[in-house]
């Protein structure tokens, strides 16, 4: 049976109105595309890709705005210097596993434009699960999650970059939703994208609940290392307003809030990288010298950062009750947070 979404339980995070379909797809043109690998034989493997693509496909010759907020800098995003330095996203963006960065950025690669831009590549430690050497995400994989991406509902959960990844010593994964803002008479979707293997069990907070001291590991084993700390989370925004490069960066910024408010973001050895990228302006590769741009005004992003905020914490929790029991290598077992004691949890 599938698991419930947050919302589906009667939680309703912030105050904004969620997109139709409450996912990072609610923004026009993004499509989502994942390739899971699981094996049991000749090696225990849990691991797998996911992909975020803007523009139906287009990034690769109309750019998109973007910014990068590195809330804390134990880990890796590919690209990171290029998307600081010009402001701009060239690719479609990959989330997997730590030892596969090199593998994916290499998939990328071969889509992009002509000796232009450099392929944007997330990851978090599957290794708990998949075990150090066990990291055999392969090109086909890159491609068969590109050839996957699609509009849509977004599958959440033990899927993609998300089938290794743990949460709050949970279970974790991937997992997705969104805002919608008025503003100035228009609709802008804000979407967030998470892969989430972040978090202690004592600190998780589900709409300010304490649910992690609630439900302890004397009811639900600890997943994870000795030293859950050294644990990261990627997070993706996207919205079709029309933003600025440094207004993206404060996008980002402000989606940490969201990371916050679920327990997270308090560890010297988590790797928390927020990027969001922006479609409501063209940025073509053969662009003229001058062109014409659009912007909201800075006094004006206050909905916009308040989405961001909600649509990531939402996504965090959604990774959560999606994700499932995994049995993993050497045995090792990561435990779905229990949809029953969540509710009581919430409930008192």
């Amino acid at each position: 049976m599938k698991r419930p979404r947050i919302r589906e339980l009667g939680v309703t995070v912030g105050r904004l109105p969620p997109g139709p379909l409450n996912a990072i797809t609610d923004v026009p043109g993004v499509r989502v595309g994942h390739c899971t690998v699981v094996e049991d034989a000749p090696a225990v493997v849990r691991t797998g890709v996911t992909v975020v693509v803007p523009r139906d496909g287009g990034i690769w010759h109309n750019h998109a705005f973007a910014g990068l907020h590195v809330f804390n800098g134990h880990g890796e995003v590919t690209g990171a210097h290029m998307l600081e330095t010009h402001g701009t996203l060239c690719s479609a963006i990959a989330l997997t596993g730590t030892f596969s960065v090199g593998v994916a950025h290499e998939a990328l690669q071969h889509y992009s434009a002509p000796n232009y831009g450099l392929p944007v590549v997330g990851e978090t430690s599957d290794t708990w699960l998949n075990g150090r050497q066990r990291n055999l995400v392969r090109k086909e994989h890159v491609d068969a999650a590109l050839k996957d991406a699609k509009g849509g509902p977004v599958a959440e959960g033990n899927v993609g970059g998300g089938t290794g990844m743990l949460c709050h010593q949970f279970k974790g994964g991937i997992g997705t939703a969104s805002r919608v803002v008025e503003h100035d008479g228009a609709r802008y979707a804000v979407g967030a994208l998470v892969q989430a293997n972040h978090g202690r069990r004592e600190g998780l907070r589900v709409d300010g609940v304490p649910v992690g001291r609630k439900i302890g590991a004397d009811k639900v084993p600890l997943a994870g290392p000795s030293a859950p700390a050294k644990n990261s989370i990627v997070v993706v925004l996207a919205t079709d307003a029309p933003l600025m490069p440094m207004q993206c960066q404060r996008m980002a910024q402000h989606g940490s809030a969201g990371l916050a408010r679920s327990g997270g973001g308090a560890c010297d050895g988590s790797g928390d990288f927020l990027l969001c990228f922006a479609t409501g302006n063209n940025v073509p590769l053969d662009r003229p010298t001058v062109g014409n741009l659009r912007m909201v005004h800075s006094d004006k992003l206050d909905p916009f950062f308040e989405a961001a905020a909600e649509s990531v914490e939402e996504a965090i929790l959604n990774a959560l009750t999606a994700a499932e029991t995994m049995r993993g290598f050497e045995g090792r077992t990561a435990h779905a947070l229990p949809i029953e004691l969540l509710r009581d949890a919430v409930r008192a």
